[in-house]
């Protein structure tokens, strides 16, 4: 048997949502609500689908390589080059290629903590350090504190998550040229902006991208658009940072049909502000719900709410589960006590918060009587 690389030996695989068809079968459910994975609960953009099945017709063809007629369009919306962007197999990609081209076995790089899993795995599969910086109070970064950790440390690169995820917060837009200033020039900052279309708060991305020469942002179809299971993102960087990506890239990791489906779904702006208006709903309603409950959570800008119950929250998640609502426990984000939901549609809603309650033994009465005066 051939020995493994040392880097890969010590990692662990990431371990996604549960699938559907998995606690149905094993718990004989039919009728299951899927609020786990922050998906969009209305799908992807009609435009996106119809994109998607014409390039059907194409698909005993190879993609174009750099997915040259996405990369366009998002420039023309950014008002920047197209070889400012780079298209990946999701956002995901695009940290591997980051950690791929940058970091070496012994490097360091800092991620806050919590957040997403992807940023340390892709820095463990390069043999590279992680430096885990707490978050602040709020649930966002402790910027101040990741740019001591970074220069410290001699971290080569630093990710930040806007929202961040578990907890859906943000910091402020003001506080980002001061932590840019503080990092050096040598330090890549990987701002992954997965949620960003849920944000109603203001950040420049564009304006630091021309400012900094050393930041990259990171955007993914899966959440807002509803693409999820395309595998779509991007990265925007300076062309020099991306230029030796093209070296180490899979030349055909996006398919054609998910660049169709992309670039569709990037002007169906209708199918966008419904999505927010419905996820806005969702969060007052999900608001409410939890302070009837008496519990904490974090008020969010993304599509999901992070919420504590108090209690070992894996018991509350498969109890949650066996009533047909799946969401995502957060003991793996080293919050044992806390779960976080995505917010659905109406109905799915609303049948959430019938189990939580249930589950914890607590009346909701006057939220759901509000609820059903709407």
């Amino acid at each position: 048997m051939l020995p493994v690389r040392p880097a890969v030996s010590k990692m662990k695989p990431y371990v996604p949502g549960k699938p559907v068809a998995d606690v149905q079968r094993e718990l004989g459910i039919v009728d299951l609500i899927k609020l786990n994975q922050n998906e969009n609960p209305l799908g992807p953009s009609p435009k996106a689908v119809k994109a998607a099945t014409a390039a059907m017709r194409e698909v005993h063809t190879y993609p174009e390589g750099s997915s040259r007629a996405l990369r366009q369009r998002l420039a023309e919306l950014w008002n920047l080059p197209d070889d400012w962007f780079i298209v990946g197999n999701g956002s995901d990609e695009v940290f591997r290629l980051l950690a791929e081209t940058y970091l070496e076995p012994g490097d360091r790089a800092v991620v806050p903590a919590p957040s997403f899993a992807g940023y340390p795995l892709v820095i463990e599969l390069m043999g590279a350090e992680v430096v885990r910086v707490p978050l602040a109070a709020d649930g966002a970064m402790d910027l101040p504190a990741m740019a001591a950790a970074v220069v410290s440390s001699g971290a080569k690169m630093v990710f930040l998550c806007r929202p961040n995820n578990p907890t859906g917060a943000v910091f402020a837009e003001e506080l980002f040229p001061r932590f840019m200033a503080e990092v050096p020039r040598s330090t890549l900052v990987i701002l992954d902006e997965a949620y960003r279309e849920f944000d109603e708060t203001e950040f420049d991305a564009r304006g630091f991208l021309t400012q900094f020469p050393n930041l990259a942002v990171t955007r993914t179809f899966s959440k807002i658009y509803g693409m999820a299971g395309f595998r779509l993102g991007y990265g925007v960087l300076r062309p020099a940072l991306i230029a030796p990506f093209y070296t180490v890239r899979d030349p055909f990791s996006v398919n054609n049909l998910a660049a169709a489906a992309g670039l569709a779904a990037l002007d169906d702006t209708e199918h966008l502000d419904r999505t927010l208006a419905l996820t806005q709903e969702g969060k007052s309603f999900l608001y409410g719900v939890f302070e009837r409950l008496g519990l904490p959570y974090t008020p969010t800008q993304a599509n999901f709410v992070l919420f504590d119950v108090g209690r070992p929250a894996a018991q509350v998640y498969e109890a949650m589960m066996r009533l047909g609502v799946l969401v995502r426990p957060c003991g793996s984000f080293g919050l044992p006590t806390s779960l976080r939901v995505t917010v659905g549609t109406a109905a799915e809603n609303r049948r959430f918060a019938e189990a939580l309650a249930r589950v914890l033994e607590k009346p909701l009465g006057s939220v759901l009587e509000a609820f059903d005066n709407l």
